[in-house]
């Protein structure tokens, strides 16, 4: 795990591949901290313990795949409201996620702007 300075909003970066996860950390221009997971199993840990703002989580990841996580993070009393935005390459997983809680579903691959602009929309919902 990692968590990078900054202030305002946590977002946990829940993704098996390094270079997604950096990726969509300088693609997030903002007032935002950062923590980040390889793994299902880590990320339930680091969100229990950091109550982050959003969770960015990709379906595909080793432990506890990410329909695994989104359920046991919605069904968690202190984490049930936590933006999830769901990221997968396979786009039939796309109304499973959706119907399990995760506030967006995005197909990989996708543009940096495209997950600015959505967690930028999940915060403004949440407040």
């Amino acid at each position: 795990m990692r968590v990078m300075a900054g202030s305002l909003a946590t977002v946990l970066i829940c993704d098996d591949e390094p270079s997604l996860r950096e990726l969509i950390r300088v693609s997030l221009v903002g007032p935002y901290r950062f923590a980040e997971a390889d793994d299902g199993e880590e990320s339930l840990v680091i969100a229990r313990r950091l109550r982050p703002d959003v969770v960015i989580l990709d379906m595909m990841m080793p432990r506890r795949n990410g329909l695994e996580v989104l359920a046991e993070l919605r069904r968690d009393e202190t984490l049930s409201g936590t933006a999830v935005i769901v990221l997968t390459a396979q786009p039939a997983t796309r109304d499973e996620a959706l119907r399990q809680g995760a506030d967006r579903v995005m197909v990989k691959p996708f543009e940096p702007e495209q997950i600015t602009a959505a967690v930028e929309e999940v915060l403004t919902e949440r407040r």
